[in-house]
């Protein structure tokens, strides 16, 4: 485990996009595995930037996304296909027919978490997962109470509801089922980078990183991952 300690959101941000881009300038087809949410849009925009510049080339590269909300298609501005053409895709030469995102329309969630799945492995596993942190713990949307391998339907627990709302109109829009990547797809790729900020993220980050491995916090099977990267602020891990 390595953890990179900064000063606040905008070095957090830097940091873990420096990391993104020295991967794709080593291997310019790899496969990123992305996260949503507010704590990856910085480390996006920096990419984006970094693309404008001509320091980095998208066009090779493929990617999987972690998670989307069941019942949402693409063109939802609420879905995660959305928000990552929207954060990222649009604003760089990336081919979208190499971009990945669980099926949250599927009538069979069992029958698309199983070909997910099986498109992760026909892209070799993912070279690097970036990851966010629920505060409770949840990594995509594994929320607390099992470990599971597979891509799968859940519902979400109301903390999360809750912490999602601000991304909507009122809570009784946001969804209350997603369909997320599972533990095997997370701790397969060959690098995993998590990435938290805030005083919100403390007590679930001592515990993921310090903590016993437990489904009660699914974070907490990090400890397991033979590469694991944190960057954090002073405010998510204090001294």
């Amino acid at each position: 485990m390595r953890i990179y300690r900064e000063k606040d959101y905008a070095a957090v941000s830097r940091r873990a996009a420096a990391m993104i881009g020295s991967l794709i300038l080593q291997k310019p087809d790899c496969v990123l595995g992305l996260a949503t949410g507010s704590t990856p849009i910085g480390a996006y925009q920096k990419l984006i930037e970094a693309y404008q510049r001509g320091d980095l080339d998208f066009s090779a590269v493929r990617t999987v996304n972690l998670d989307e909300y069941r019942g949402l298609d693409g063109t939802n501005e609420q879905s995660y296909r959305y928000f990552m053409n929207h954060q990222l895709f649009d604003h760089v030469n990336i081919d979208k027919a190499n971009t990945f995102v669980p099926d949250g329309m599927a009538a069979d969630g069992e029958a698309a978490g199983r070909a997910y799945d099986e498109k992760i492995k026909s892209l070799g596993g993912t070279d690097l997962q970036l990851l966010g942190l629920g505060e409770n713990g949840h990594i995509g949307f594994n929320e607390p109470g099992a470990f599971i391998a597979g891509t799968h339907i859940v519902k979400l627990t109301r903390s999360t509801i809750e912490a999602n709302s601000r991304l909507f109109r009122d809570i009784s829009e946001v969804p209350t089922q997603a369909i997320t990547m599972g533990l095997w797809g997370i701790m397969t790729s060959r690098e995993v980078l998590l990435v938290a900020n805030g005083p919100k993220k403390a007590a679930a980050l001592r515990g993921a990183l310090y903590g016993p491995v437990t489904p009660d916090l699914p974070a907490s099977v990090l400890q397991l991952h033979p590469n694991l990267i944190v960057v954090c602020d002073e405010a998510a891990l204090p001294e």
